[in-house]
């Protein structure tokens, strides 16, 4: 999967998640409560047996079912867990304050590059195996969107649009890590196209 520079820096609400069928939903919660109590009836009395014990089936099936029960509330009255010691509590959106340890989007793009570029600064090597690809990709993704052909698709009207110098730099590995500057100026020239 690939995206484009616009895709990082736009924003989309996702859409709230679909209610389960009710029906399709309450017969097949029933149905595994009944199977589960079944299962749990059926060891119960015959653990019981096995130590001698003669115990009626309705009791023993109405304690598993009041067992299954009591679980069940108790679970949906139990409150949430505590915190991690030393983990801050999440705050709600409304207190004005960006939380970087949320899950993000822009911060997780913004992460793909940053280790990478981190990783490769004074490797050449490093930086033509893992950056120059992806920004040949960011390059043919603007291409196609915009125009609707890669740079394999049409090397001469893409070295066109790109430009000498952002296509040299994107055909040939460099003999030198880029610096932030130049990073910088190819970038744009990418958001130009």
């Amino acid at each position: 999967m690939s995206a484009g520079i616009d895709d990082l820096l736009t924003f989309e609400e996702e859409p709230p998640p679909q209610a389960r069928a009710t029906r399709g939903g309450r017969v097949r919660g029933v149905l595994r409560a009944l199977a589960v109590a079944g299962a749990l009836t059926a060891v119960t009395v015959a653990g019981l047996r096995t130590v001698g014990l003669q115990v009626s089936l309705a009791v023993v099936v109405a304690g598993v079912v009041a067992l299954l029960a009591v679980r069940r509330v108790t679970a949906a009255l139990a409150p949430p867990p505590p915190p991690r010691v030393g983990a801050r509590a999440p705050a709600g959106e409304e207190d004005g304050h960006y939380h970087w340890a949320s899950r993000d989007a822009l911060r997780a793009a913004i992460n793909g590059w940053e280790r990478p570029l981190d990783w490769s600064s004074g490797r050449p090597e490093r930086f033509a195996e893992r950056l120059l690809p992806r920004l040949g990709e960011l390059a043919d993704e603007r291409l196609h969107q915009r125009h609707g052909f890669t740079r394999e698709s049409d090397p001469a009207r893409a070295r066109a649009l790109l430009g000498d110098r952002l296509s040299t730099f994107l055909d040939t590995p460099p003999r030198r890590t880029p610096s932030p500057r130049d990073l910088a100026a190819i970038v744009a020239e990418l958001e130009k196209i």
